[in-house]
C-alpha cells in the first residue's frame, strides 16, 4: 500500500481519475452523511488529518463517512464521473479511518445520459471486497465498456476519506465530426506522454477550467543550464488544429519568457507510441514559430500564424528557458480519416 501524499492528484499510470471533483465529477446521492459529505470523497488533494477538530456530530474527518448502522443492510452513493469512459481501476483510500472503516465495498457503474434512476441497469466492476484501516486499496476493473456513472456500496457502514476511479475518456468522433474542440482536453481523451521536468507538476496543464492558483498548472524548476524545457500531448483524435491557447494564469514572476509549438502526425494510437514520441520530437515540424509570453495572460494564435496546416496527433510545447504555463488548448476538428 502507498501512502496518500504519493498519489498524484487525479492522474495515474497515463489514465486519469475519473471521479476527480477538479476535472468536474459530481457527488450525487448518499444513503447516508451524517459524519462526513460525500463531496469529499471527491477532493483531489491526500486526506488530512486534525487530531483535536470535532464539529456538532463528532470527530470531523476528511471523507465521506455514515452514521453507524442499527438494523439490517448497507449504506451506499452514486457519483456521476467527470466524463464517460473507460474503467481501469480504484484507488478505495481509508487513511485515518482506524476505527470507523467500512469492512468491505462493491462497486458498480452504468452509463446514461441522464443521472441514474430506480429504472437504471448497473454492472458489477468489483465484487464485494474486504479493506482495512488507513490504506489504500488498488483494485483492477475488468470491462472495456463505458461508463458514466459510478455506485460505491459500503458494509455495513462507515467512511472513506477518497475514491479514484482510474480511467481513459472516451470520445465520439461521429458526435463532434463538424465541431471545433480542444483537442488536448484530458475530458476528451488527450493525455500528457512525456516532458523534461514538472518538478512544481504538470498534470493540469491540459485540465477544464482555468488554473485555480499557481500551483494548478505545469511549472518546471529553475533552468541553470543552457537550453529549454518542453512537454508533449498526444491528442485525444487526430486532427487539423484551427486555434492555440497559451494560458500563464498566477504565474507572475515566474513565467516563460516564450513559447514555440511542434506537432507532427505519428499515425498510431497504441501504447507503444508514447516510448517513441520523446526521441522523435526533435524531428518534429514546427506549427508555431517563437513568440513572446507575459505575466498571468491569455495568450491566443489562430491559423494565420501557423507554418503547416497538415493533420496531427501529437504536440509539443517548448517554453524558454523555463517556468510555468497554467492551460495549454489546442483547438481544432478531428480530421475525416479518424472518424472511421
Amino acid at each position: 500500500m502507498t501512502r496518500a501524499g504519493e498519489i498524484l492528484p487525479g492522474f495515474a499510470g497515463g489514465t486519469i481519475n475519473l471521479a476527480s471533483a477538479g476535472l468536474g465529477a459530481r457527488a450525487l446521492f448518499a444513503t447516508d452523511e451524517f459524519f462526513g459529505p460525500l463531496e469529499r470523497l471527491l477532493k483531489d488533494e491526500p486526506a488530512a488529518f486534525h487530531p483535536g477538530l470535532y464539529d456538532d456530530h463528532g470527530k470531523w474527518m476528511d471523507g465521506w463517512e455514515t452514521r453507524r448502522r442499527r438494523g439490517a443492510g448497507h449504506d451506499y452513493a452514486v457519483i456521476a464521473l467527470a466524463a464517460k469512459g473507460r474503467i481501469a481501476g480504484f484507488d478505495v483510500d481509508t487513511s485515518h479511518f482506524t476505527g470507523n472503516y467500512p469492512s468491505a465495498c462493491s462497486i458498480e457503474a452504468c452509463h446514461s445520459a441522464e443521472d441514474p434512476d430506480e429504472a437504471t441497469e448497473w454492472v458489477q466492476l468489483l465484487p464485494v471486497t474486504g479493506l482495512g484501516p488507513n490504506a489504500h486499496h488498488f483494485f483492477a476493473a475488468h470491462s472495456d465498456s463505458v461508463y458514466s456513472h459510478i455506485r460505491l456500496r459500503i458494509y455495513p457502514d462507515g467512511g472513506i476519506a477518497r475514491l479514484r476511479v482510474y480511467g481513459n475518456p472516451a470520445l465520439d468522433l461521429k458526435a463532434v465530426a463538424n465541431e471545433t474542440i480542444d483537442l488536448a482536453s484530458c475530458l476528451l481523451g488527450g493525455r500528457i506522454v512525456a516532458f523534461s521536468n514538472g518538478h512544481y507538476g504538470h498534470e493540469r496543464l491540459i485540465a477544464p477550467g482555468r488554473g485555480a492558483n499557481m500551483g494548478d498548472g505545469w511549472e518546471t524548476r529553475r533552468r541553470r543550464e543552457p537550453g529549454y524545457d518542453w512537454i508533449i500531448v498526444k491528442l485525444a483524435a487526430r486532427g487539423h488544429v484551427d486555434r492555440i491557447l497559451v494560458d500563464t494564469a498566477h504565474f507572475k514572476g515566474n513565467y516563460p519568457d516564450g513559447c514555440s509549438l511542434q506537432a507532427a502526425d505519428l499515425g498510431c494510437v497504441a501504447a507503444e507510441c508514447d516510448m517513441l514520441v520523446a526521441s522523435s520530437a526533435m524531428f518534429w515540424n514546427e506549427l508555431l514559430p517563437h513568440r513572446k509570453l507575459s505575466a498571468d495572460s491569455v495568450h491566443e494564435y489562430g491559423s494565420d500564424m501557423f507554418r503547416h496546416a497538415d493533420p496531427v496527433t501529437h504536440v509539443r510545447l517548448n517554453i524558454y528557458p523555463d517556468g510555468g504555463v497554467s492551460r495549454l488548448r489546442i483547438y481544432g476538428r478531428v480530421a475525416e480519416a479518424s472518424r472511421g
